[in-house]
Formats: structure tokens, C-alpha cells, sequence
């Protein structure tokens, strides 16, 4: 049976994992408040930091389109064959949790090894990946320089409904949608260095 990732996720303040990283800098504190009290302020204020960048607030997706997987900057619109690819970058200051484009059911997740290059660059091609196929549509979540983790909250079965959280990654980087082969360049309603919203900005309309 599938089921949906709103049972599995169902929107904590903060992306799944996102408190190990607070909390690791949290005990560095508690010594260190004895030691080095300077210091100790400073893993408080990572503490913060990391607590704040893995934010995960709610979002309502619109009821039809193919909405955009990242919070950002589009930084992607291309054709690949007879397909449209819309990739968003997010920067440090933007949500790093990852939204379902529209409905559907997960085929395969896979990770592709790489490196870890700027996601704004074209050298960003051969980075660290996670495809994630629902048939009709792909998620492609690309580690960058900084980020290191990619976390995928789905796998092969799961049923998706537009918007839902589909994972995150740690400190970095690009999130890019290939979209239905239904779809052509026309149909793309935002154009490169446009501010987006995950789950909520519409990338291409309704047919």
C-alpha cells in the first residue's frame, strides 16, 4: 500500500535531523561556559544558526501546476530533448526543506556520487546527486560547495501530493524539477533569477 508523506512528515518546526546539528553545538557550550565563556557564546549562536537554516515552515500548495521543489532563485530553465528541466539555488539564507512539484507516486530514489562544486556553476553537473523519479516528473536535489548531506525523505512506493516534503539538504544547494513531457518552454511561467517559493510558487500552469 502507498501512502502519503503527510503521515510520514507532518511538519515539525524544524527539518527532520536538523536538531543533531544544534544540539552537537549546544553540549560544546555547557563546558565551555566554564572555560572559555566567549567561546561558549559562539556555540550558542551556531546553535541558533543551525536551528534557524533547517527551518521547516508550512507552506499551502495551490490546488493545480507544477509548483517549484525549492525555495530560491531559478537558476535552470532549459530543454533536454523533448523535455523542460527548472532548477532553483538556494541560497544560505533561503528554507533547504524540498517539496512534491505535484502529485504522484515514487518509482526509484537514487544517489549519484560526486563532488561538491558552487550549484550556481555548469561544473555543478557532476555533483553529488539524489534523483528522485515519480514517472512523470523527476527531483533532482544537487549538493554544492558547502552542503555535504542530502537527505531524501522518500522511497520507491511512497504516494506524494503536491507540496509535501520530499527531504532536505544540509547546508547547501540546487533543487531542479524535469518536468512532464506535457509540458514545453511555453508553458514555463518563471524565467531565471526569479524569486520561488517551495510548494507554493507555480512553475507551469494546469493543462
Amino acid at each position: 500500500m502507498t501512502r502519503s508523506l503527510s503521515d510520514v512528515v507532518p511538519g515539525p518546526p524544524l527539518a527532520p535531523g536538523g536538531w543533531r546539528y544544534a544540539r552537537l553545538a549546544l553540549v560544546c557550550a555547557v563546558p565551555l561556559a566554564f572555560v572559555s565563556p566567549p567561546l561558549a557564546v559562539c556555540c550558542l549562536v551556531a546553535a541558533a544558526a543551525a536551528a534557524w537554516f533547517h527551518r521547516d515552515p508550512r507552506r499551502s500548495p495551490p490546488p493545480s501546476g507544477v509548483v517549484s521543489p525549492a525555495d530560491g532563485r531559478v537558476s535552470v530553465v532549459r530543454t533536454e530533448g523533448d523535455r523542460v528541466r527548472i532548477g532553483v539555488f538556494m541560497n544560505v539564507t533561503d528554507v533547504h526543506v524540498n517539496r512534491a512539484p505535484e502529485a504522484g507516486t515514487v518509482a526509484s530514489v537514487e544517489r549519484e556520487p560526486g563532488g561538491h562544486l558552487p550549484a550556481f556553476s555548469k561544473a555543478s553537473e557532476r555533483n553529488e546527486r539524489v534523483r528522485i523519479d515519480c514517472g512523470e516528473h523527476e527531483v533532482t536535489l544537487i549538493a554544492g560547495a558547502i552542503a555535504r548531506r542530502i537527505h531524501p525523505y522518500v522511497s520507491s512506493g511512497d504516494r506524494l501530493e503536491r507540496g509535501d516534503r520530499i527531504g532536505h539538504i544540509s547546508f547547501g544547494s540546487r533543487a531542479d524539477v524535469l518536468l512532464p513531457p506535457a509540458y514545453d518552454a511555453a508553458d514555463v511561467r518563471v524565467e531565471n533569477g526569479q524569486r520561488v517559493r517551495a510548494g507554493e510558487t507555480v512553475l507551469v500552469g494546469p493543462r
